[in-house]
C-alpha cells in the first residue's frame, strides 16, 4: 500500500514513526470531518490521535525499517510495550483456541449422547405401542395421539429448534458492532474504513482477521491540522481541590503531529536550551511563528525551517497576537519588557505577553503590572523541563494570570507540552516553579553526594546506580544524572548557573514567608563552589565536581 512520508524539517529532524493501537475514542470526542482517520492510541506515552488512514501502516511488515529510523530510548520502551502486548493477546488468543476445542467437543458429545437417547425413546416407544395394542379402542386411540405427540418432537429435534440458532445468531446490538475483515492496509484503506464502527469498550483493541496486523500502526505524520477539530474540544479539564486547573491535552506531544494550531500570530523571544525546541516543536505543529534572540545568529536555524525573523522585541510584539519569551533571569527578563525597543514599546490593546521565564513573584508581578497598564494581557508560563524534553515537547506547563490568554495558548502549550497548570493568579506560577526547581536542585546535589561517598568508601558507584534504580527513587532524572557522573559528561541539558539562581531565589520565597529552607540553603552551597570550580555553563550534574575538589 501506498504510505505517505513523514513530513520533512531539514536540520530540526524528521517526525518519526511511532508504535500505536486502534482504540475507541472517549464519547465526547467527535470524529474529525473530511479524509477518514482511525483513533490511535501511542505505545509508550499517554498520547492519543486521529491519524488519516494513509498515514498508517502494519507493524510486523515495517518493524525492522522502524527501529533503524529510531533508535531513543522512549521508542525502545514503546517497542517492548507494543511486543508484551502481543505476547499477552498471544496467551489469551490459544486459551480462546483451547476452550472453543473444548466446547466443540463437548458439543459433539451431546449430540451424540442426544442421538442415542432418541433411538431409545423411539425404541420404548414402539415396545409401548404393541403393548397396548391389546387394550380397548378407547385406550388405543388415547396412546396413539400421545404416541405421536412425542414423536412428532423428539427432545433431540426440540434441541436442534432452539439451542444451535441461539447459539449461532449474534444478539441484535454485537451485530452493530461489526467490523470489517481486513488481511492487509490497503484493503482497510480502500474499502472497509466508511463501514468501520467502534467496540463498546475504550480500552479494548479493535479485533481484526489478519494476525499479521492486530492493528498495530506506525503513525506518520503528513502536514499538521489537516483533520483534527477544534482544538478546545480536546482539552481535558480537571478541577482541582486547590482551586487550580489542570488542562491535560489529548493530543500533548510533537511525536503524533496531531494538534490543530491557532490562526493567531504567535511571536517568541528567546532561543536558549529551551526556547530552541519550543519554536521548534511550534513551527513543526504548523503555527506562524516570528523569532528574535540577542545572537540573531541563532535565529538562522529556524528561518530556514520557515519562521519569521523580528528585528526588535517591539517589532515582534507589534506584528503578532500573542508573544512569549524566555529568557535566563530577572534581570533579563525586566531588560526585555523595559529596556530600548523592548516589549513595552510594541505593547497596545489586545496585545499578549507570556513570559516563560522561571523568575520570582514580584519580578513576574511588576512586568504584568506594565503590560495590563498599556491595555495589554499578560499570562506567565514558566516550564518545567529540561533540553531533552524541551525538543520532545514533553514539558510542563506552570501558568497563572489572564485565563482567557492561558485558553488561547491551547494549541502552543500541546505543541510545547505534555500537561499545563493554570494556577491562579499573576506571582503563583513563579512561586511554584520555583519550589520545584528548589527540590529538583537539592536531588541532584544529594545524588552528587551520595556518588562521592560510594567512591571514597570503596563502593562501586555502577553498583550503586543499579541498586537506585531497583528501588523507589528510579527515575530518568537520577538515572540520566548518574550516567553524566560516570560517564565524564557535563554537557548543559540544564545550567548548572541556573538551578543555582533557583535554588537562591526559593530560599529568598522562604524568607518573605519566615519559613525555614535549610536543605536548599546547604545545596545552594554546594552549587556556589560547583560555580568557583568553573562549572556554571556546564550541566547541573556537575555539581558533583564540588565535592571531588
Amino acid at each position: 500500500c501506498i504510505i505517505l512520508s513523514s513530513l520533512p524539517r531539514g536540520k530540526l529532524g524528521r517526525y518519526p514513526p511511532w508504535p500505536g493501537k486502534i482504540v475507541n475514542p472517549p464519547k465526547d470526542l467527535k470524529k474529525p470531518r473530511g479524509k477518514k482517520c482511525f483513533f490511535v492510541k501511542f505505545f509508550g506515552t499517554e498520547d492519543h490521535a486521529w491519524i488519516k488512514v494513509e498515514q498508517l501502516k502494519p507493524y510486523h511488515p515495517h518493524k525492522e525499517e522502524m527501529i533503524k529510523i529510531n533508535k531513543g530510548k522512549r521508542f525502545q520502551q514503546a517497542v517492548d510495550a507494543v511486543e508484551e502486548f502481543l505476547r499477552k493477546n498471544k496467551s489469551k488468543d490459544q486459551a480462546s483456541s483451547h476452550n472453543s476445542s473444548e466446547e466443540k467437543n463437548r458439543r459433539n458429545s451431546s449430540e451424540e449422547r442426544g442421538k442415542q437417547s432418541a433411538g431409545e425413546e423411539k425404541r420404548k416407544a414402539s415396545l409401548s405401542e404393541g403393548k397396548l395394542k391389546k387394550g380397548t379402542g378407547e385406550g388405543k386411540k388415547r396412546v396413539s395421539s400421545v404416541s405421536s405427540e412425542r414423536g412428532s418432537k423428539s427432545p433431540l429435534k426440540r434441541a436442534q429448534d432452539q439451542s444451535p440458532r441461539k447459539r449461532g445468531r449474534p444478539p441484535k446490538d454485537e451485530k452493530d458492532l461489526t467490523i470489517p475483515e481486513s488481511s492487509t492496509v490497503k484493503r482497510v484503506m480502500t474499502g472497509t474504513v466508511a463501514g468501520f464502527k467502534w467496540p463498546p469498550s475504550v480500552s479494548e483493541p479493535v479485533k481484526d482477521s489478519d494476525p499479521h496486523f492486530h492493528h498495530f500502526l506506525l503513525s506518520q505524520t503528513e502536514k499538521p491540522a489537516v483533520c483534527y477539530q477544534t482544538i478546545t474540544k480536546k482539552l481535558k479539564v480537571c478541577e482541582e481541590e486547590t482551586g487550580s486547573t489542570s488542562i491535560q491535552a489529548a493530543d500533548s506531544t510533537a511525536v503524533n503531529g496531531s494538534i490543530t494550531p491557532t490562526d493567531k500570530k504567535i511571536g517568541f523571544l528567546g532561543l536558549g536550551l529551551m526556547g530552541s525546541g519550543i519554536v521548534s516543536n511550534l513551527l513543526k505543529m504548523g503555527h506562524t511563528v516570528t523569532v528574535w534572540n540577542r545572537t540573531a545568529e541563532k535565529c538562522d536555524l529556524f528561518i530556514q525551517e520557515g519562521a519569521r525573523l523580528g528585528r526588535t522585541p517591539a517589532e515582534v510584539v507589534s506584528t503578532c497576537d500573542i508573544t512569549f519569551a524566555c529568557v535566563s533571569d530577572p534581570k533579563a527578563a525586566k531588560d526585555l519588557v523595559l529596556g530600548p525597543s523592548g516589549v513595552l514599546q510594541g505593547i497596545r490593546p489586545g496585545k499578549c505577553y507570556v513570559d516563560m521565564s522561571t523568575v520570582d513573584a514580584d519580578t513576574v508581578t511588576e512586568l504584568a503590572q506594565v503590560i495590563v497598564s498599556r491595555g495589554g494581557r499578560f499570562l506567565e508560563a514558566p516550564v518545567s523541563g529540561n533540553q531533552q524534553l524541551s525538543n520532545d515537547g514533553m514539558l510542563v506547563i506552570l501558568a497563572a494570570g489572564d485565563r482567557g490568554l492561558y485558553e488561547d495558548c491551547s494549541s502552543c502549550f500541546q505543541a510545547m507540552g505534555k500537561t499545563s497548570f493554570f494556577l491562579g493568579e499573576v506571582g503563583n506560577a513563579a512561586k511554584m516553579m520555583l519550589i520545584v526547581n528548589m527540590v529538583q536542585g537539592s536531588f541532584m546535589a544529594t545524588i552528587a553526594e551520595g556518588l562521592t561517598l560510594a567512591q571514597v568508601t570503596g563502593q562501586s558507584q555502577q553498583t550503586l546506580l543499579d541498586i537506585l534504580n531497583q528501588g523507589q527513587l528510579a527515575s530518568i532524572f537520577l538515572d540520566q544524572k548518574c550516567q553524566n557522573i560516570l560517564q565524564g559528561n557535563f554537557k548543559p541539558d540544564f545550567y548548572l548557573k541556573y538551578i543555582q539562581k533557583d535554588l537562591r531565589l526559593a530560599i529568598a520565597l522562604g524568607d518573605s514567608v519566615n519559613h525555614p529552607t535549610p536543605m536548599a540553603a546547604a545545596a545552594n552551597e554546594v552549587y556556589k563552589r560547583a560555580k568557583a570550580l568553573d562549572q556554571s555553563d556546564n550541566d547541573m550534574s556537575a555539581v558533583y565536581r564540588a565535592y571531588i575538589h
